[in-house]
């Protein structure tokens, strides 16, 4: 038993499946965090500016819609 428990270990480290989606979990994390942190820094200013898109994507949206037919 005292053997196994090395080569145990050796496989356990030396296994990299699963890798991979534990470094999209990291980069979402971090993501997520930068979103909040702007979203905590630019209170004023970045609502008006997504109201603004949206709305200027309504207006053409509106337009090309009554100009189709």
């Amino acid at each position: 038993m005292a053997e196994e428990f090395p080569q145990f270990m050796r496989r356990f480290l030396s296994d990299e499946s699963g890798q991979g989606i534990t470094e999209y979990g990291a980069i979402l994390a971090f993501v997520a965090v930068l979103v909040a942190l702007v979203f905590t820094f630019a209170q004023g200013g970045l609502k008006s500016s997504i109201s603004a898109a949206f709305s200027s994507v309504i207006y053409q949206l509106n337009y090309l819609a009554g100009n189709a037919s």
